[in-house]
């Protein structure tokens, strides 16, 4: 088989565990609605101090975004590295944890079994 289509087809199941589950998508709109309200909160809201609105997207980023976070910091960036590198860690550890939400569902769900269209008989 051509290696491009295996990797279509990996590449196609994976977006699925990612996006093609209840589990993953109440996740991912979560994640939308905080990152909706923090920059509602960023760019609309004048704060006396700093607001702590942006830590809740970190909440539902954890605990992915603490370990590329590190390993950014061990790579020799500082305090967690540039502001590119911080929202490239958020958008892919929730990602990473959308698709482990839809693997782990698939697990719960157990394998799938084929039922015919029509019961024998009908």
């Amino acid at each position: 088989m051509n290696q491009q289509v295996i990797n279509m087809r990996q590449l196609h199941a994976l977006a699925r565990l990612t996006f093609g589950n209840t589990a993953s998508r109440i996740y991912l709109g979560l994640v939308l609605a905080v990152s909706v309200f923090v920059a509602v909160d960023t760019v609309f809201v004048s704060h006396e101090d700093a607001s702590f609105a942006g830590v809740w997207v970190f909440f539902l980023a954890a605990p992915t975004v603490f370990l590329f976070l590190l390993g950014g910091s061990m790579a020799g960036a500082d305090a967690g590295g540039p502001a590119w590198f911080v929202y490239l860690a958020l958008v892919v550890s929730v990602l990473a944890q959308a698709c482990a939400l839809g693997w782990f569902a698939r697990l719960l769900r157990g394998p799938r079994r084929s039922h015919p269209a029509h019961p024998q008989g009908a």
